[in-house]
């Protein structure tokens, strides 16, 4: 685990919630037993960065209740830095109901975030001293969608933190259900993806974003808007990046049983920040993106199947055995 009280390498934000996973196949309606878990895009990335021993801080609000409490545990117990994450006495955490899926398929999810407190994250959550200093920025799509003014602290992060030096990555992860129409999330979206080094789309987050149906030319897309690197999922296949001087697609991993399709692409965020932030190429980059997003579906929750800095190292000298066998 991370030191929270030492300088911060990352700053996230957004909204977690209470996630109630259902102990039986079916539909929720009828469903009779549920185990708690947390949720969250932004949130999931967090914790999987800090298990590799990146020192992390997370934004965000959650209500005097006993849902924020568990999510400031979960904070905590992660070693996660929660100094910008504020208790609302106004308004309540959000929480959902996720089914549990026998065959491999998305599970069914229905959300009760609507007025939550993390919804009224605004610019007045933003701390210049907290957040300039990190190293790095990462967003996701999510956060930006739940509200106008924290779609506002969304792009004022970015734009101080871009203005700064400091590196950003941004992950799509589109709610389309969230945003006024469907114009203003590729809008919005898009204005975001501006700003970032790198960006992570899966493949029909970039055919819907950018018009293109093809790897290439949606990289391309965000390339041209500035971005240094493009990163874009193909679920199986693996994924595709592409530089200025480099492309390619590298592998996915292999994966037996398919437990739980929510979380992947966290699990791929976090292995691909984690490597271009320790310097690695971006093809090492994307083959430990894919590594992690499959330990993700072989668990039912959407970060318990992220690995510890101990747990990943194990995997990838694994990796490296196996290539210089084959040699």
């Amino acid at each position: 685990m991370s030191n929270p009280t030492a300088a911060l390498d990352i700053i996230t934000y957004g909204e977690a919630m209470a996630m109630f996973v259902a102990a039986e196949p079916g539909a929720l309606a009828g469903v009779g037993q549920f185990t708690r878990r947390v949720a969250g895009a932004d949130l999931n990335v967090a914790i999987g960065l800090s298990r590799l021993g990146f020192k992390v801080g997370w934004m965000s609000r959650v209500g005097n209740d006993s849902f924020g409490q568990y999510v400031r545990d979960t904070l905590t117990k992660e070693g996660i830095d929660q100094r910008c994450v504020t208790t609302d006495e106004r308004y309540p955490t959000g929480f959902q109901l996720k089914s549990k899926s026998d065959d491999g398929r998305d599970p069914a999810i229905e959300y009760f975030r609507k007025g939550s407190a993390a919804s009224y994250l605004s610019l007045a959550d933003y701390a210049a001293d907290y957040v300039l200093p990190a190293r790095h920025l990462h967003l996701t799509g999510v956060a930006p969608a739940i509200s106008a003014s924290s779609r506002e602290l969304a792009f004022h992060l970015a734009r101080e933190m871009r203005a700064a030096g400091k590196t950003i990555s941004f992950d799509p992860n589109l709610r389309p259900t969230l945003w006024p129409s469907r114009a203003a999330m590729v809008e919005g979206l898009n204005a975001l993806a501006a700003l970032a080094d790198w960006v992570l789309p899966g493949i029909g987050e970039g055919e819907l974003l950018t018009g293109y149906t093809q790897p290439d030319d949606i990289a391309k897309f965000y390339l041209d808007q500035g971005a240094c690197g493009v990163i874009i999922k193909l679920g199986a296949q693996g994924a595709y990046f592409r530089t200025a001087d480099d492309a390619a697609v590298i592998a996915g991993q292999p994966v037996a049983k398919v437990v739980d399709t929510v979380g992947a692409g966290d699990g791929f965020a976090v292995g691909v920040v984690s490597a271009l932030l320790e310097g690695k190429p971006f093809a090492q980059a994307v083959a430990r993106g894919n590594r992690i997003g499959a330990l993700a579906i072989q668990v039912i929750g959407d970060s318990e199947g992220l690995p510890s800095r101990a747990e990943l190292d194990a995997l990838e000298r694994t990796d490296v055995l196996r290539v210089a066998s084959v040699a």
